[in-house]
């Protein structure tokens, strides 16, 4: 049997962040950070494909505004926009896959799911939004539709660009279809599956589906998918090659080789950014506690380099 992988996709792999967000500018990305996936393939490895999708859902939340604004057209609520984020951006994703399959003469299925995240409407997140979306508001325009809509809304962190609404971003508990994606990946298929965390969803009373308006960590949710499915190794591609040490700072050091210890007490110390590398480095942690073999961090580019990336693996007897 290969080794299954999941392989996370960073927001830099489709769009950065001086870019205008073109369709030509993020298929050129794509393409790039896929052409490096070839090697993983070649390696024997079943692939499931998750992707980052901050940048295009807060510019489907700005054209609801615009369209609300100037042409009175009902908003979409938030699940709907991550829906429409899974559709296309997995669609561009396996267009591409397919036509760079072709040109190294592989022959593999690309298959796109738009996932399902189960969430815990009781989640401590909801009791403290902290994630900002969608466009900058003036204080009474924020006021207006915090009336309206219930939103919440939070100062921007310039604070001279206005106010930004806010939503809970809970904790993953389990991955919509998980034997489906399993099963279609280990026959040799490559899913793209859990789009930008996946679209948070919770059971009701009676057992239900519903909506919730909040956003999931992309990295976390990739890390329930990749124990779900049994993955034996699971890849975060970000915009550094190795996780570093009191990054930016004069004692910057590489940690190239991590065991599962030894990184806890890096995270506990506040080693990492809070905002940038820490929620990466707690994806990681959790999947190798819940028994996954390794966990990767590193950038596109360096996949086949023989000595990439940043690897965290069990330590005996943890």
């Amino acid at each position: 049997m290969n080794k299954l992988a999941v392989v996370a996709l960073g927001g830099n792999a489709l769009l950065r962040d001086n870019e205008k967000g073109t369709i030509e500018e993020q298929e050129k990305h794509t393409s790039e950070t896929l052409e490096n996936l070839i090697f993983l393939i070649k390696a024997g490895y079943d692939l499931i494909v998750t992707h980052g999708n901050g940048p295009q859902v807060g510019n489907i939340l700005m054209r609801n505004d615009a369209g609300m604004q100037v042409y009175g057209i009902s908003q979409m609520p938030l699940d709907i926009c991550v829906a429409d984020t899974q559709g296309g951006i997995g669609y561009m994703i396996e267009r591409i896959f397919r036509n760079i399959l072709i040109k190294h003469g592989i022959r593999r299925n690309v298959i796109t799911i738009v996932g399902m995240v189960e969430v815990d409407p009781d989640d401590q997140a909801f009791e403290n939004p902290t994630k900002r979306i969608g466009m900058y508001y003036s204080g009474d325009q924020a006021q207006q539709l915090s009336k309206e809509k219930g939103w919440i809304f939070k100062v921007s962190k310039q604070g001279e660009k206005g106010w930004r609404r806010v939503v809970p971003s809970p904790v993953p508990k389990s991955i919509f279809n998980l034997d489906i994606i399993g099963a279609l990946a280990r026959q040799g298929n490559i899913v793209i599956t859990c789009g930008g965390g996946g679209i948070p969803v919770y059971y009701d009373k009676n057992s239900e589906v519903r909506t919730v308006d909040a956003v999931i960590d992309k990295d976390i949710a990739s890390s329930v998918l990749a124990n779900g499915v049994g993955a034996s190794e699971f890849y975060i591609l970000t915009d550094v090659p190795f996780i570093f040490k009191d990054y930016g700072l004069p004692t910057q050091e590489k940690l190239e080789f991590l065991d599962y210890n030894d990184t806890v007490k890096y995270l506990e110390a506040g080693t990492f950014g809070e905002g940038s590398m820490a929620p990466k480095i707690k994806a990681a942690l959790a999947f190798i506690k819940n028994g996954g073999d390794k966990s990767v961090i590193t950038e596109a580019s360096r996949l086949e380099d023989k000595s990439f990336g940043s690897k965290i693996t069990m330590r005996y007897g943890m």
